[in-house]
């Protein structure tokens, strides 16, 4: 993938952490440096907005993670965790995110997706067709295979992982 990333180009970042949260777990047991994927992922470009995601629990033990991460420059959006009559549970942005990228995309250049979710084909082909470059960063073995063909860039965090993980025992 051949993209064009200049200096006057303004970026949205929309971090879909539960996704980044579970595949860093899953993959490396050890947690996301968001402030070093959003680096990267802005490069030297111009940042307008970079927003998270995120699911609160009834404890609120997250809320040194939320300052942490609006610290490193990082806006973030709350909903509790969704808990069924069945006992199931639900934490999930996926539309949120969608509607703020695009309610947002007027106003960038370039959208940056940090999730590696599949749901997200149809929003991204929406953006390209709007004039975004789409750009998805995450991790490239829990990565939609659909969604690395329809974006335009793709930071596979896998090929560093030391970089933009904490806490990593693998």
């Amino acid at each position: 993938m051949a993209v064009i990333k200049h200096v006057e180009q303004r970026v949205g970042v929309f971090i879909d952490t539960q996704n980044l949260y579970h595949s860093a777990k899953n993959l490396y047991h050890a947690n996301v440096n968001f402030g070093q994927v959003l680096k990267d992922v802005v490069g030297d470009r111009i940042l307008v907005r970079a927003i998270a995601y995120l699911i609160t629990t009834e404890g609120g033990e997250e809320k040194g993670f939320f300052e942490a991460l609006e610290k490193v420059g990082i806006e973030t959006k709350s909903k509790p965790l969704q808990i069924f009559g069945s006992g199931a549970k639900k934490a999930d942005w996926d539309v949120g995110i969608a509607i703020d990228a695009v309610k947002l995309a007027s106003k960038l250049d370039v959208v940056v997706i940090v999730a590696g979710d599949g749901d997200f084909v149809p929003l991204v082909e929406y953006l390209k067709m709007q004039g975004c470059q789409v750009e998805v960063a995450a991790f490239g073995k829990s990565t939609s295979g659909k969604l690395l063909e329809v974006c335009d860039d793709f930071l596979d965090l896998d090929e560093n992982p030391r970089k933009y993980l904490l806490g990593s025992r693998r």
